[in-house]
């Protein structure tokens, strides 16, 4: 019986999403043996210091990576959001398993984004929420929450927030989707590159598992992913910096767009679309459109920090 070993996070969320891969494993390989080793990450264990003061890029999957490098596990599950855009090149991304919902989501009891009253206090640790929130609200108070899913609701609960933007993916893969009060449409709130996507992560010269894991590898999702992922790579942006980008595939049509925020509190969004298979090129001419509008300037002067993890 061949065996294998996935690294994962220890949350609750993210053995929550490695299981989705075991159970896509299993489907595909009854016979398989599917292993699970938790590894902690850096951003595990920084839980006091704000992610806008954390400019590692690697931030919560270091870790688990050189686990994959050493051969203590086989493959690894990531939320793409979490991933840089370009990885080492002694590893691949074997497959993305079907996206799920990408959107940000408001949780409060005041129902939506426009209802919040004035000076509300909306808890996130991810900047480029934060950069889109003091755009549409800047008579709102953006403050620092750290923690996952459910501490994060817990302190909600406890009245240190009014509200908190999280990801729709998360909290639907927790059964939790009950606590959403908004989502919040790409229009107004560009989710992360990769968000509500699993990404299965090997060695580059693992050829053999990289063909059994073909099967599990979404298509229209792989397209998008990458083609957001790319966007990331020509910014010369870490998963950390203030920017979003969303792609969506459809029939043979890719259509992506994105954002990028200043420390200044503007906001610089583009869009492109043409054929799938030109995804790379239309996230280049994409990111080439915002730097001519000043895009580099805003990165250099926003203090990014890292993915929030959750």
């Amino acid at each position: 019986m061949q065996s294998l070993t996935i690294g994962t996070r220890g949350s609750r969320l993210a053995l929550i999403q490695t299981d989705q891969v075991r159970a896509a494993l299993l489907a595909h390989y009854p016979e398989l043996e599917v292993l699970t080793t938790i590894i902690t990450t850096k951003g595990d264990v920084n839980l006091n210091i704000p992610l806008v003061g954390i400019k590692d890029k690697g931030l919560f999957i270091t870790e688990i990576e050189e686990a994959l490098r050493c051969g203590q596990v086989d493959l690894a599950v990531h939320s793409a959001k979490d991933l840089p855009g370009q990885l080492a090149p002694d590893l691949q991304i074997a497959a993305y398993l079907v996206r799920a919902d990408a959107r940000d989501v408001l949780v409060s009891l005041y129902g939506s984004l426009a209802a919040l009253p004035s000076r509300a206090r909306i808890g996130t640790g991810s900047p480029r929420r934060a950069a889109q929130l003091r755009a549409l609200r800047p008579d709102l108070a953006i403050l620092d929450i750290r923690g996952n899913v459910d501490t994060r609701l817990r302190k909600l609960e406890g009245g240190a927030y009014d509200a908190l933007v999280l990801a729709a993916a998360g909290l639907h893969r927790l059964g939790l989707e009950q606590v959403v009060s908004e989502y919040l449409d790409p229009d107004i709130m560009l989710p992360a590159v990769g968000q509500g996507a699993l990404a299965v992560e090997i060695r580059a010269t693992d050829h053999s598992l990289a063909a059994l894991l073909a099967p599990l590898d979404h298509l229209p999702t792989a397209q998008a992913v990458n083609a957001e992922r790319s966007f990331l790579a020509r910014m010369n942006a870490g998963c950390s910096a203030v920017v979003g980008a969303y792609a969506t595939v459809e029939q043979d049509v890719l259509t992506i767009s994105a954002m990028v925020g200043g420390a200044d509190g503007r906001i610089l969004r583009a869009m492109r679309q043409g054929v799938v298979a030109d995804g790379g090129r239309l996230a280049e001419e994409l990111a080439e459109t915002l730097l001519r509008q000043g895009a580099g300037l805003l990165l250099v002067g926003a203090s990014g920090g890292a993915s929030d993890g959750e």
